[in-house]
């Protein structure tokens, strides 16, 4: 797995609005995590600016983990109930990290879906255990320019018994079923098992880390089958770092968002 070039080299006359501008819808009141980590994970993937819509009571702790992002506040203040403002202006929508799954959260996701149109999205955690709910609704809106990360138990709410790149091909989406070897699968039936990561890595916060890179790498213009591939060899990557430097047990989310920073420096890599 070669990459990307922007990752290590950017030209020299370059700025902020070069490398994209990402909206990452998550979080709610007591599951701020989940919107922080994933956040720091996508700054840490080089997007350019990051907007994060958030419930006003989790815009605080936000702002003050990653001043480097910006906050869309949805009013509703305790969950993702609105749609934010302005949606003809981000590059690459990821949605789903701590948002629950409430009627009214439902209805705003619909909401979001419809406006956001063709675009690049990536949809993981509550944003999928949603659409597993709502599948008449919401998989229309979906298919054909999406990337679903579903762990085991959310790809067998959506998807049963049914074979990965068969969903793959009938609803036009990049399917990412993690695992120790998680395996992609574009509908064009183009599959890649990842190489990297460890068992360090099943620890709570990883899946959100993963969104945010792939977030990233899409707002920078990587094609949803490129950017699900690479994202999960770069989270992968960065999880190896880090068990490098303590145990398996002790390895945290933010252990892997930290080590981000240092994937491409080792020779090889």
């Amino acid at each position: 797995m070669q990459l990307p070039s922007f990752w290590n080299k950017r030209k020299p006359e370059t700025h902020k609005g070069d490398y994209g501008h990402a909206l990452l819808v998550a979080g709610s009141y007591g599951r701020m995590g989940c919107a922080i980590l994933a956040a720091r994970a996508c700054m840490r993937s080089g997007v350019g600016l990051l907007t994060v819509h958030a419930p006003e009571r989790g815009v605080n702790p936000l702002q003050v983990a990653v001043p480097e992002a910006m906050a869309s506040i949805d009013y509703d203040g305790f969950l993702f109930a609105n749609v934010p403002q302005g949606l003809k202006k981000y590059n690459a929508l990821g949605v789903g990290p701590g948002i629950g799954t409430a009627e009214r959260t439902f209805l705003a996701l619909h909401s979001l879906l419809t406006g956001w149109g063709e675009r690049p999205v990536v949809l993981d955690a509550d944003a999928l255990n949603i659409v597993a709910a709502h599948k008449d609704e919401l998989l229309p809106l979906i298919s054909g320019h999406s990337i679903v990360t579903p762990h085991d138990r959310e790809y067998q709410r959506l998807f049963g018994d049914e074979r990965p790149n068969r969903m793959a091909s009938r609803y036009g989406i990049t399917v990412v079923r993690k695992g120790y070897r998680t395996r992609v699968y574009a509908p064009d039936e183009s599959e890649y098992e990842n190489n990297t990561g460890n068992p360090g890595m099943a620890s709570a916060g990883s899946g959100d880390v993963l969104t945010g890179v792939v977030l990233a790498l899409l707002a920078q213009g990587l094609k949803l089958y490129e950017a699900a591939c690479t994202a999960v060899y770069i989270h992968g990557m960065a999880g190896d770092l880090a068990v490098n430097k303590q145990s398996q047990a002790s390895i945290m989310a933010g252990d892997i968002v930290e080590n981000l920073k240092n994937v491409g420096m080792i020779d090889g890599f």
